[in-house]
């Protein structure tokens, strides 16, 4: 239909009865209310008597918010200003008001390009409908084998003291889960002193931090492309080698890496930088277990109640916990029993101190594969056999694995 703007009551009557079934108005005011009640008008005639100024304006408003709306400009004289105008302001066309025949033809050009442009438009909607249903079946399809499938279980190595020996517990734990054939990935997210691969004699080609190339596009390809192998079992995603990294991974990043690491490895280790920073929240987050070691001295004491007072806080359940201590044949004058009642941890494992431990770091491996025989290594074997144990139980227990799914939607407290 078409809408007929015009003052002269006359011209608008002439107007209308040479357009049949179209709708006259007398202000832009009547013309701003007919098109707001008719969304299916293709046609506006703007009659010579409304000024430069109205046209103007309202030919901009149809540009951007009926872009299918036709505008016809009427003028007793259709010279270059005219026409500039026209352009300018995204008008369909310029006819001189005594032309009826031409008035007529450019309605009809109107109709024409107002229905190609509907069905475009149409086409556009329907496909964007086609494609965020697509989206939503390839989210719920992606959810629904995630849950189904086989979960991979995550330990997150923490301690908020440097020197402990956080990283040789993730490092032999994970070695040692390798040895037992299960498929394990060390992941170290000490983005700025991670000594992983170091300790394991490894030169990755690809960091942690590389996950930024990938703009959020983290699917297993990617996360392949980030592995480096150890050996059979055992594979790593390794901390940068320089501090001069352009760019960091998020923890948006970082949370979907272990996510997709969970699906494709029987376990996942993570050694952390030893601050609740972004990187160590999203291990802490998606953990099974929360490994905290600690050594036999005050500082270290400090810093581990300082670690479970803020898990505490951040409302992680003591029920996923477990402890490491080393080093406790140190004569200190602080003994096994008061550290742990001063935490209200009992230790899981227990390690002393031994020149083997260091004899094994230079030469680049694991303790419990460099020598097995070791006390330490026997501890931190059994450590990680009570873990999978732990696990292994807990997959085939439809109580325990409700649990698992109700803590994953765990809100923080404050």
């Amino acid at each position: 239909m078409t809408v007929i703007l015009e003052t002269d009551a006359t011209q608008r009557a002439l107007l209308q009865a040479m357009l049949h079934g179209s709708a006259g108005v007398g202000s832009v005011e009547d013309l701003s209310s007919n098109i707001q009640d008719n969304p299916h008008e293709f046609a506006v005639v703007i009659g010579p008597s409304i000024t430069t100024q109205d046209a103007t304006a309202f030919a901009q408003w149809a540009r951007v918010n009926r872009p299918d709306l036709g505008v016809i400009l009427l003028r007793d004289t259709v010279d270059a200003n005219a026409l500039s105008l026209a352009l300018r302001s995204g008008m369909r066309e310029v006819v001189q008001s005594k032309d009826l025949a031409g008035i007529t033809t450019a309605v009809q050009r109107a109709r024409s390009v107002a229905s190609a442009i509907g069905q475009t438009m149409l086409g556009e909607v329907q496909a964007a409908a086609e494609q965020a249903k697509a989206r939503l079946v390839a989210e719920a399809e992606a959810q629904r084998v995630a849950e189904e499938g086989p979960q991979g279980k995550l330990f997150t190595v923490f301690s908020t003291k440097g020197g402990v020996g956080k990283s040789l517990v993730a490092v032999n734990t994970a070695v040692a889960l390798a040895q037992q054939k299960h498929r394990v990935c060390l992941v170290d997210l000490d983005v700025n002193s991670g000594d992983v691969a170091i300790m394991l004699q490894l030169s990755p080609s690809r960091n942690v931090n590389d996950l930024v190339s990938f703009r959020g596009g983290i699917d297993e390809g990617a996360i392949e492309s980030l592995l480096t192998t150890h050996s059979e079992h055992l594979s790593v995603v390794a901390a940068p080698v320089h501090l001069d990294s352009p760019d960091q991974a998020t923890a948006d990043e970082i949370g979907q890496l272990l996510d997709g690491l969970k699906a494709m490895f029987d376990f996942v280790v993570v050694d952390t930088s030893g601050v609740f920073d972004d990187q160590a929240l999203a291990a802490l987050d998606r953990s099974d277990t929360i490994i905290l070691v600690g050594t036999l001295d005050i500082p270290a004491l400090k810093g581990v109640k300082l670690a479970t007072s803020t898990l505490d806080l951040l409302n992680f359940a003591r029920e996923s916990w477990s402890f490491v201590l080393n080093r406790v044949d140190a004569k200190v004058g602080l003994t096994q029993a008061e550290f742990e009642a001063t935490l209200g941890l009992k230790a899981d494992a227990t390690l002393v101190s031994s020149r083997e431990v260091l004899a094994a770091v230079n030469r680049g491996e694991a303790l419990v594969s460099a020598y097995p025989g070791n006390q330490n290594s026997k501890a931190l074997t059994t450590f990680a056999s009570t873990l999978a144990q732990a696990h292994a139980s807990a997959a085939g227990d439809p109580v325990a694995a409700s649990g698992r799914k109700a803590s994953r939607l765990r809100m923080r407290k404050g």
